[in-house]
């Protein structure tokens, strides 16, 4: 069986909030000086859920990310964690995306890839926390989907997978090809020793641009993107307080009662 994972990298969720900065211009999170992007810890999970398939029935696992060269970073620990092969999607075409032109572009290299089984996204990205990704893959590609999943098995007919629900789980089985969402109920990644993470470091990370996927320019990034980002920025949060003055506790209660009622909360 051969599995594919999509890896995401964002900014490490333990920055401090006063690290983040903001530029009004280009509405981009300016990243934090010092501190290195990471793998989003949902997609990290679903890397777990491939690899315990793939050491239970055999086959391979290929992680691709889309990003800029840092990502590759992102891959590498992945490929650590004892996945086969790594690609990165590249390419300034891809820049400002959103999740349609994201989804987009990892369906194009999934079907490039050819011999595709089933493709393993975390619930959500650990940044924007949109959870489309892995649905929209599932549209382009044409296959189904079961999202939120806390458990996955491989079956001789395809995939034994128990969701998550509002109210509880529910079992589902699926034929293959599929897609899965993997939430993080599924429970924590496996972290790689130092020979698997000094041997991934080794490894080649295959890049591939719009053209290489045979992706016109103008129907990914920024170009493609149905989303249009209106502003971001730091909310400003402010506080007022005023001390009730009193005597006696019974005093206090009553100049209390008097300026909610001054005020109309009561």
């Amino acid at each position: 069986m051969h599995i594919v994972v999509c890896a995401k990298q964002i900014p490490d969720p333990e920055t401090p909030p006063a690290a983040f900065k903001i530029d009004a211009a280009t509405n981009k999170v300016i990243p934090a000086a010092g501190i290195a992007p990471v793998l989003s810890q949902f997609d990290g999970i679903a890397a777990e859920a491939a690899l315990r398939i793939k050491e239970a029935k055999g086959g391979k696992v290929t992680v691709i990310s889309l990003g800029a060269e840092s990502a590759q970073a992102a891959i590498k620990q992945v490929l650590a964690m004892g996945a086969d092969e790594g690609v990165l999607l590249k390419d300034a075409a891809f820049d400002d995306g959103d999740s349609y032109t994201t989804a987009r572009a990892l369906a194009a290299a999934i079907k490039k890839l050819g011999d595709v089984d089933a493709v393993f996204c975390g619930r959500q990205a650990a940044d924007w926390d949109m959870g489309q990704v892995g649905l929209l893959v599932a549209e382009e590609l044409g296959w189904p989907v079961a999202i939120i999943a806390k458990g996955v098995e491989a079956t001789d007919s395809g995939l034994k997978i128990q969701r998550v629900l509002a109210d509880g789980f529910e079992t589902v089985e699926m034929p293959l090809p599929a897609v899965v969402t993997v939430s993080n109920e599924f429970g924590d990644p496996r972290y790689p020793k130092l020979p698997q993470i000094m041997a991934a470091a080794k490894k080649t990370v295959t890049p591939w641009a719009a053209a290489d996927l045979g992706l016109d320019a103008g129907s990914v990034g920024k170009a493609g993107a149905r989303l249009q980002l209106q502003k971001l920025f730091i909310p400003e949060k402010s506080s007022k307080v005023e001390l009730i003055a009193g005597d006696t506790p019974q005093e206090q209660a009553a100049a209390l009662v008097a300026k909610l009622v001054a005020d109309k909360t009561l």
